[in-house]
């Protein structure tokens, strides 16, 4: 009994110690992150600090970026100057498709920014029998070698829910991707209703 006492203990504080050492690891990382994130719109932030003129020009490089593309358009409408803001990249496609980048490259997701990111479709569910209708955007994405995910091809990602009265960068609350999910497996339709019910109604 007591060997087993000992055993048991043991295992417990092996767990708690790996626990421990994946929330502190992970913490690291995601400060790293943001500070990289950071980086890519300072140029943007600082002329909008310094009070600079910006024209819709200035903006466009920040906005074709996948990376940068939904934190430039924050940054302009916490100080009211979205009208400079591409008009071409507002869409929800758009907001979805770098809301949905910016989740992947998070370390605990894919950890990596797709090297290509497609639009397939929208898939709309009527959520309580009233008419009352809620969207999800579904891309597929791949990434290159050497990255782990690449031998699958194709993966599915989720992005929504949005309403019939979304702005395009409102916040989607139920971004997901479950990375074995791909064009082999699994249709669209099917990986947005996983989506709706798992982690949408979930909330």
């Amino acid at each position: 009994m007591k060997t087993f006492l000992i055993i048991l203990g043991l295992i417990i504080l092996v767990i708690a110690i790996f626990g421990l050492y994946r929330l502190v690891t992970v913490k690291r990382q995601n400060s790293k992150l943001n500070a990289e994130r950071f980086e890519r719109v300072k140029e943007l932030y600082n002329k909008l600090e310094s009070g600079q003129n910006l024209t819709e020009k200035d903006v466009l490089p920040f906005a074709q970026n996948l990376l940068t593309r939904e934190s430039s358009y924050e940054l302009l409408r916490d100080r009211n100057k979205t009208d400079i803001f591409p008009k071409e990249y507002y869409t929800i496609v758009k907001g979805a498709e770098s809301n949905l980048a910016n989740w992947l490259e998070f370390p605990t997701e894919l950890n990596a920014c797709p090297d290509e990111i497609e639009h397939l479709k929208r898939v709309t569910y009527d959520f309580d029998g009233q008419n009352n209708f809620v969207h999800y955007e579904v891309f597929k994405c791949r990434v290159n070698e050497p990255h782990w995910a690449a031998k699958d091809g194709w993966f599915l990602g989720v992005v929504g829910p949005y309403f019939d009265d979304s702005k395009p960068y409102d916040f989607p609350h139920a971004t997901f991707s479950r990375i074995n999910s791909t064009l082999n497996n699994i249709t669209a339709e099917e990986e947005a209703k996983w989506v709706h019910e798992n982690i949408s109604l979930r909330r």
